[in-house]
């Protein structure tokens, strides 16, 4: 194996071309030097490919188009011949694969009036991952990678269609950073990868029958990884339907005579753009990325929402990343659900506080700019005060649209599952996401208390089930938002909850959410959400990942997303609002500008505009 991995490359093309290179693919061989797919058409064609590679650039890096009946490569390699440098070609008739070759110099004066296309390729990589210490496991098993079909749509060019085929890499979960960070700049080579985690995301069932290559066994602890592939090229050649095609076989690279790996090993990625990897699902695994910046940003606007002016204690209730979890689950998710309401009025009609609705309201504000599907799940008694309140918000501004406001009817076992899934069918979500943001949660004892240990059951429907139930479904992600530790979705922290805040014995929420984002007042947090979204779709690292790589950012999305953020002008129209329906202040039953005791212009204005800073890039 050491002969074939310091093979110099024009050395191994000229023992393919004379058939003594005894492998069956090109990985592993000559590392430390660009590796390339082919993709073969005929000339009336080319153009149309070249703009298809240039649209889809994740899966079809474009290195060289050549000239057509051009045998060489000038730029990638001296002394080749595209029709006898590859182990191993297959030809395609009509859309249809026909065959594998060993050589093309039977169809010389055919590729007379052909173009070939040179596209990265992942083994590029693979000298620098074994440096960085993260294992390869198809290379320790002697086998070709494993590459799949998916669901992801590739952009259209002409008549090229198709959907993306993916190469995996069983990648240990402590290197995710470390492989995500060596291959982003590599973006001849296909660059970061555009999925990591749970394979039934991208529509691949089953990892153990790939669609190409071979089955590579993964080592506990591993996390399957994706990268776009170039074979990706063969299924695009198939839809036009071509009397003759051809491109290499899976695993069976082109050696250019281009060294790969000098640049990553001088610290080319910036430190600002180094992209970093989280955990955003368990059930099933998924992992998202984000910039450096992006994150510090967002770390930021955490810090700014943990100020405590009601003096709770809720430094103990804090759980590190939280909020960045949230949101980039959240920019992950195709449609939401969000409730709140915390009816600790209870001598009061309506006895809903003025802290929970402008959070909630936020958020949906985003992700309604976001292209996401929302709705609002509130008390049948304040279903119709809920919808008023969407309704007028649209009116002032505050959101572009109205989202539906239904309430949740308990009234059997299977109540939870057949709203939250069509027909009741756990694999068939209506949600990706559940948000809670100032709920009141469910106690240990079943009932529901304010501050002040006042139970408030009577007031509250049991939206908690949904949340239980969300546990047992796949690709349900839920959030709980809060302030005092009786929210819904802070039975992650009731053990500091009881410990730390006053009342907590008996007050602590018994339910847990996947997050929980802890804040000195409820809306804070909702606030934060919203900015937090704003800036992960305007980071490019993440925003490719979003895309997985497929398509050009839409530069014209920017102004929507900017305009959708939380203000302070729109915050007070907000408020004004609520109070305008007779909807209190929660610590004090003000009826004023007032949320948790605290002024709105002397304490929450500023903290706005304070997040706004840090969001557009103006803090100092």
């Amino acid at each position: 194996m050491h002969f074939l991995t310091s093979l110099l490359p024009d050395t191994a093309r000229r023992l393919i071309r004379a058939g003594r290179l005894r492998t069956a693919v090109t990985s592993a061989i000559s590392q430390g030097f660009k590796q390339a797919n082919l993709v073969i058409v005929n000339k009336q064609y080319a153009n149309d490919f070249e703009r298809f590679c240039m649209a889809n650039n994740g899966a079809l890096p474009l290195l060289y188009r050549s000239k057509p009946g051009e045998w060489g490569a000038p730029p990638l390699s001296s002394n080749s011949d595209v029709r006898t440098d590859c182990l191993q070609y297959r030809k395609y008739e009509e859309g249809t694969f026909t065959g594998n070759l060993k050589s093309l110099m039977d169809y010389t004066e055919q590729m007379k009036e052909m173009v070939t296309f040179y596209v990265g390729c992942s083994y590029s990589f693979e000298r620098a991952i074994l440096e960085a210490g993260v294992p390869i496991r198809n290379v320790e098993q002697g086998c070709n990678v494993s590459m799949y079909k998916t669901n992801i749509a590739c952009t259209r060019v002409g008549g090229f269609q198709c959907n993306m085929v993916v190469s995996m890499r069983p990648i240990p979960v402590e290197k995710l950073d470390a492989i995500v960070q060596i291959t982003h700049p590599v973006e001849d080579a296909h660059g970061a990868p555009i999925h990591i985690g749970h394979p039934g995301l991208i529509g691949i069932d089953d990892l153990s029958t790939p669609d190409f290559g071979d089955a590579v066994d993964a080592h506990p602890g591993d996390v399957p990884v994706f990268w776009g592939c170039g074979v990706t090229g063969a299924e695009a050649v198939c839809s036009i339907k071509s009397p003759l095609a051809f491109t290499h076989a899976p695993g069976c690279m082109f050696l250019t005579d281009l060294r790969s790996e000098e640049k990553l090993a001088d610290g080319c990625v910036s430190s600002v753009e180094t992209p970093q990897v989280f955990c955003i699902s368990q059930n099933p695994p998924h992992y998202s990325v984000a910039s450096r910046s992006a994150v510090e940003k967002i770390t930021a606007l955490d810090r700014l929402i943990q100020q405590d002016p009601g003096d709770r204690g809720i430094e103990h209730l804090l759980i590190e990343d939280q909020l960045l979890k949230v949101c980039l689950s959240l920019s992950h998710a195709k449609s939401v659900l969000i409730t709140t309401g915390f009816p600790t009025h209870f001598n009061h009609q309506p006895p809903e506080e003025t802290d929970g609705p402008p959070g909630a309201i936020a958020m949906a504000a985003m992700l309604q700019a976001l292209k996401k599907s929302i709705a609002i799940v509130t008390d049948q008694r304040a279903l119709e005060l809920n919808k008023k309140i969407v309704e007028e918000a649209v009116e002032q501004g505050l959101m572009k649209a109205a989202v539906p406001v239904v309430s949740y009817q308990d009234v059997g076992e299977d109540s939870p599952l057949l709203f939250l899934c069509h027909e009741g069918k756990p694999q068939f979500p209506r949600f990706d996401h559940l948000v809670a943001i100032e709920r009141a949660g469910m106690a240990a004892d079943g009932n529901y208390y304010n501050a002040r240990q006042v139970n408030i059951k009577h007031l509250v429907d049991p939206i908690d089930k949904l949340f239980l139930a969300a546990e047992n479904i796949p690709g349900i992600v839920t959030t709980g938002i809060g302030d005092g530790g009786n929210e819904l979705g802070m039975g992650k922290v009731k053990e500091a909850v009881k410990k730390y805040i006053h009342n907590g014995d008996l007050i602590a929420c018994d339910v847990s959410a996947d997050f929980t984002v802890v804040a000195g007042v409820s809306n804070w947090a909702g606030y934060a959400v919203a900015c937090g979204l704003h800036i992960l779709n305007n980071c490019a690292i993440h925003e490719r990942y979003l895309r997985k790589a497929t398509g050009f950012p839409e530069a014209s999305e920017t102004d929507r997303y900017t305009s959708a953020l939380p203000t302070v002008l729109k915050e007070e129209k907000m408020l004004s609002l609520l109070v305008k329906h007779g909807i209190r202040s929660g610590k004090t039953g003000n009826l004023g500008m007032e949320v948790d005791g605290l002024l709105f212009h002397d304490v929450h204005a500023p903290l706005i505009k304070r997040l706004l800073d840090v969001t557009l890039g103006q803090a100092q």
